[in-house]
């Protein structure tokens, strides 16, 4: 399973599915992006982006609520090959990028609706998934403690510390063309470059191992 360039994505208009150099490349600037707070924050440093596909996806209904990005690992608890899932023995499909590097973990942004959102809390959800990788970078998510191994006991909690954890990389002085687009909303960026583009990636499929 490869991927491709989506572009067209605006307001108003699905994806042309055609590739064309002009416009926001959305996901080569969310890419810088995450490379560099990798690189400054040292609670991060064990993420390489290089096995990280970051992708968008295209929101249904243009509100506030829903899902603003997420996480998919690839591989299972401390990444395995193959895990259970309701009783039954499953692979993942596998994703390389077009040099053929496996990718371990897809990072996807729901468009419109996070550009839609103050800079604080882009960047705070920034941080969210990307504090989500495992330490061990296997392609397992991070695992704590108890039954809510995701979030801990508290997401308020959890968001609250990506949130300082997002103060701390400000304060480490990270150019500013590194995020400035975070203080742009969609139409803002629409207006001032014509469309949205970047990569899209169909979300991976469990494959059954057992007969």
């Amino acid at each position: 399973m490869g991927w491709n360039r989506a572009t067209g994505l605006t307001s108003a208009y699905p994806f042309t599915g055609s590739h064309t150099q002009s416009g926001f490349d959305f996901t080569v600037h969310v890419r810088r992006l995450c490379e560099d707070i990798c690189s400054r924050t040292p609670e991060l440093r064990h993420v390489d982006m290089s096995a990280v596909a970051v992708c968008f996806s295209q929101a249904r209904k243009r509100v506030r609520h829903g899902l603003h990005a997420s996480l998919t690992p690839m591989r299972f608890k401390n990444g395995a090959s193959s895990g259970m899932r309701r009783g039954r023995r499953y692979s993942c499909q596998q994703l390389f990028d077009a040099n053929g590097q496996e990718m371990l973990y897809i990072l996807r942004f729901y468009l419109p609706r996070f550009m839609d959102e103050d800079f604080q809390r882009k960047l705070g959800t920034v941080f969210h998934e990307l504090w989500h990788i495992g330490p061990d970078f296997d392609g397992d998510l991070r695992r704590h403690q108890g039954r809510c191994y995701i979030h801990t006991h508290s997401e308020v909690a959890y968001n609250a510390h990506m949130q300082q954890l997002a103060a701390e990389w400000l304060d480490r002085g990270p150019p500013e063309s590194t995020y400035h687009f975070l203080k742009r909303n969609f139409d803002q960026l629409e207006r001032e470059h014509k469309r949205v583009v970047g990569v899209r990636i169909p979300q991976p499929k469990l494959i059954p191992l057992d007969s």
